[in-house]
């Protein structure tokens, strides 16, 4: 079950970059958190508006594992996800960021899925009488930590910080240096890319507490997704070991609402009633 834990929660917040927060912030707290560098902030909010929309969307992700130069087709997993995902603004008080999970392929998956309620998270599969919780140990366990890496919502975990420019490739951009607001927030610090030209993500490395990098990711294929240049792939790299990786490729991404009564936990019963 950990391989299977491991690929949802990539899937969750991959595009959204969700708050985890023990409780919704609303516009007013937000705008009240301490943030050293407006400037800094400027850019991670238009990084995150290229990253997801902010209403509820629904899109397939398919995740692929890559292990010392082979490409692991075994552990393949296709899953089909709906986000009702909203931060506070002028017409919505209090943020929202939830998240259903359907696991599509691997066959022998089908039938499970994975609820995320901001802190919160549960796992149901067919053989289970009922969801269980998912522990914040277990969100941990092997490839469960690229979710961490692309599921940190930057304007609300940390607080940022404009370093300067930098040549990416072709093109020039912004690095910043950005700390944990919060203890719980998984990982202490973060260097990030941003072209400034255009306000794409280029790259993340994600650091321990001591600075050293421990995951990196890179915001690639830029296409025209609901009237905006998005990445559709997010390469994940072992910083140690870049021959190891994850590649996660974004797809049929549309608008959706659907009901709140899908994202209750009860819910997850009738998904093979």
């Amino acid at each position: 079950m950990k391989y299977q834990l491991a690929g949802c929660l990539v899937v969750l917040l991959g595009l959204s970059g969700v708050a985890q927060a023990a409780d919704p912030l609303d516009r007013h707290q937000l705008n009240s958190l301490a943030q050293e560098d407006l400037r800094a902030r400027e850019i991670i909010r238009r990084a995150d508006r290229v990253r997801a929309p902010e209403r509820p969307f629904r899109y397939t992700l398919t995740l692929l594992e890559h292990k010392e130069g082979r490409d692991v087709t075994e552990n393949q997993q296709v899953l089909d996800i709906s986000m009702r995902f909203y931060k506070p603004s002028e017409q919505v008080e209090k943020g929202d960021a939830r998240a259903l999970v359907r696991f599509i392929s691997p066959v022998r998956d089908k039938g499970k899925a994975l609820l995320s309620d901001l802190d919160k998270m549960w796992y149901y599969a067919p053989d289970l009488r009922r969801p269980i919780p998912i522990s914040r140990q277990q969100r941990l366990v092997g490839q469960i930590s690229n979710g961490d890496v692309v599921a940190a919502d930057f304007d609300y975990s940390y607080i940022s910080r404009l370093v300067g420019e930098e040549a990416c490739g072709q093109t020039i951009c912004y690095k910043l240096s950005l700390q944990r607001r919060w203890p719980y927030v998984t990982y202490p610090a973060i260097s990030y890319w941003v072209e400034k030209d255009t306000g794409f993500p280029s790259r993340a490395d994600f650091l321990s507490a001591d600075g050293v990098p421990i995951k990196r990711s890179y915001y690639r294929d830029y296409q025209q997704v609901l009237g905006q240049m998005r990445p559709t792939t997010i390469v994940v790299e072992d910083a140690l070991r870049k021959d190891n990786y994850t590649t996660m490729r974004y797809s049929d991404i549309r608008l959706e609402t659907l009901p709140e009564s899908n994202f209750q936990k009860e819910y997850l019963l009738r998904l093979n009633g």
